[in-house]
């Protein structure tokens, strides 16, 4: 039983013996800063049941307390706050529990645990990944890791959109302007090389459309009548027909991107443990939209069309097959969705997808839900905001898109330069040097883009994003190095259980430490009911300064007390671990040494 449920206990008790009442709750929060306290309850609730004024009626739940509860030391009445004070015995208890559990704050798997696909990334194999991707993947494999952490069975996956008439222009483009020449033979990666035809297919499809504008054709005439286009369309048709020569060098262009995607995903620390391909997944869906209007879920239009009449719920009409039978995107996301379940046997869904397919989500959740799945009661659009550079957004086609590999090496480049500047890294050999730049760099770009709640727009900023001071990764890495480099000059064994005398007084920078360690559990069962990363980056970094001021206010190594020393020096200890764990929830790695 919690602290929190033993208080809320003795004070129904106290009240239905004092007052005659029986209060189904207790309205508890932390105690504000200004005051003495640790748990604060709210008695301005109980006034409704119990006729007293408030300060009265703290002074008896206070009073009983101090009785009944032995971890109660002390309290204080603010209006209709009851401040209560937790013993010394209370936080040192917890303490020696935490100190020697591994995997502090995280829950165990069981045969109970419920199982999540998180699915992210899911790019086009017709360009290179972008900034957009970076947020998305960090997003993605940070919301899977907290997933996990709180309990449950997760699956990461991605679905590559590995079709359709994007890839056919830059397929054509290739086959026109690329004399044979491959990743091997340019010494670019393969996801690069196929991005440029893509780039290439739009700088011959507008000077077509020019030419046909000047010969007296509409601008939308011309888009639809340029030779380049045309072709392009025609490919998209022999592809759909199994043609041989397309179809091989189809797959040998996406397979040039994936060996590139693969290097990306890498050097971003992602993974996935199931990848789905359009060309798999796009005839999935037709067989349930039978089965639906069967169900009378959904409806056919004169034309044949099939379509799902939403509008009671406030939304509006959707097609789900066209006349000619083809399906739509929905059709493939219902079917793929239905797949999934029957590949894993998941009890939920979360899907990473720009803000911009809200709508899209909301109806395809609703026509699952409609479909009789129960499983459709847990799926979850984790839905995000844009990114944008100080320089303004980002384009593909024209080819002036932000990088993620050039973005990853920019901000290794960064980390060198500052670090260079500081001028702390003498003694480190030059391969030294390299991993600790691409882990300051890879560090700060992904806390500046976690720290950020998903649904909010953000703004990168490089430089400000690799600075050592304030709420960025980089601080919180050199603070996780400062500790252990206190562990290396301890001079004792860091796994030998202390003794903490019962006496032992707590410094007030100690208690808060104790109390900031405390919250970890709730803050990872929090992020992951929230599908928020950014909880645990600010937590990191409340985390990271409670223990600066605790290491500019308190002697750790210098203490002439030998007791006090180990339980500071364990205590620094374990604040290192929970970074390091809490950063690997982020996907961010910590220095041992900076």
């Amino acid at each position: 039983m919690s602290i929190q449920e033993s208080i809320e206990q003795e004070v129904k008790s106290a009240l239905l013996q004092e007052y005659g009442v029986s209060l189904e709750n207790i309205e508890f929060q932390p105690t504000r800063k200004d005051f003495e306290g640790d748990i604060t309850i709210v008695t301005f609730p109980m006034l409704r049941q119990i006729k007293t004024n408030p300060v009265q009626l703290g002074q008896f739940i206070g009073e009983s307390l101090v009785k009944s509860v032995a971890v109660i030391s002390g309290f204080n009445v603010v209006k209709g706050f009851l401040n209560l004070v937790l013993s010394d015995s209370f936080y040192l208890d917890f303490f020696e529990k935490v100190s020697s559990e591994e995997d502090f704050g995280k829950v165990k798997i069981t045969d109970s645990s419920k199982t999540i696909m998180v699915e992210y990334s899911s790019p086009n194999t017709n360009k290179p990944l972008h900034l957009g991707h970076v947020r998305n993947n960090l997003l993605g494999y940070s919301v899977a890791e907290i997933l996990k952490a709180s309990g449950n069975n997760v699956y990461k996956t991605q679905i590559i959109n590995d079709r359709g008439i994007h890839i056919c222009k830059s397929m054509l483009a290739w086959k026109k302007f690329g004399n044979e020449e491959t990743p091997e033979s340019t010494g670019l990666k393969g996801d690069k090389l196929v991005g440029n035809y893509y780039v290439k297919f739009d700088q011959e499809y507008k000077k077509e459309i020019s030419e046909l504008v000047a010969q007296g054709k509409t601008e939308e005439e011309a888009k639809a009548e340029a030779p380049i286009f045309v072709e392009a369309k025609n490919m998209l048709l022999k592809w759909e027909d199994g043609d041989t020569e397309t179809v091989a060098l189809w797959e040998k262009m996406n397979t040039w991107v994936y060996n590139g995607f693969e290097k990306t995903y890498d050097a971003m620390g992602v993974d996935f443990d199931k990848n789905y391909y359009e060309s798999e997944t796009y005839l999935l869906g037709k067989d349930v939209v039978a089965q639906g209007l069967e169900k009378g879920v959904f409806y056919k239009k004169e034309d044949g069309s099939v379509w799902i009449d939403l509008t009671e719920d406030g939304l509006d009409e959707k097609i789900v097959l066209r006349s000619d039978g083809t399906a739509v995107y929905m059709t493939q996301d219902i079917g793929t969705a239905i797949q999934r379940v029957k590949d894993f046997d998941i009890d939920g869904m979360v899907y990473t997808v720009g803000n911009e397919q809200d709508y899209h989500f909301k109806v395809l959740f609703l026509i699952l839900k409609k479909l009789g799945f129960e499983w459709a009661n847990y799926l979850y659009h984790l839905s995000y905001g844009m990114v944008d550079l100080p320089s303004g957004k980002m384009k593909s086609r024209e080819g002036t898109v932000v990088d993620a590999d050039e973005l990853m090496e920019q901000m290794t480049t960064t980390a060198r330069e500052i670090s260079e500047e500081l001028g702390k890294l003498d003694d480190y050999s030059p391969e030294e040097k390299a991993d600790l730049y691409k882990m300051i760099g890879l560090g700060a770009l992904k806390y500046y883009i976690l720290k950020v709640d998903p649904k909010k727009r953000i703004l990168f900023n490089p430089e400000e994003s690799v600075d050592f001071q304030g709420n960025t990764g980089p601080f919180i890495q050199y603070t996780y190095a400062r500790i252990q480099s206190i562990l290396r000059k301890a001079e004792f064994d860091l796994n030998k259980k202390i003794e903490i005398a019962s006496d032992y007084e707590l410094h007030d920078k100690e208690r808060a430490l104790i109390k900031q360690l405390q919250s970890y559990p709730e803050t990872i069962q929090l992020a992951a009911e929230n599908h928020s990363p950014a909880l645990i980056a600010n937590y990191t970094y409340d985390l990271v300064k409670e223990f600066n001021s605790f290491y500019q206010n308190v002697t750790i190594l210098g203490t002439e007390d030998i007791s006090e020393k180990m339980f500071r020096v364990q205590l620094s200890k374990v604040v290192g671990d929970v970074i390091k764990s809490a950063f690997q929830l982020l996907g961010i790695q910590v220095p041992e040494r900076m």
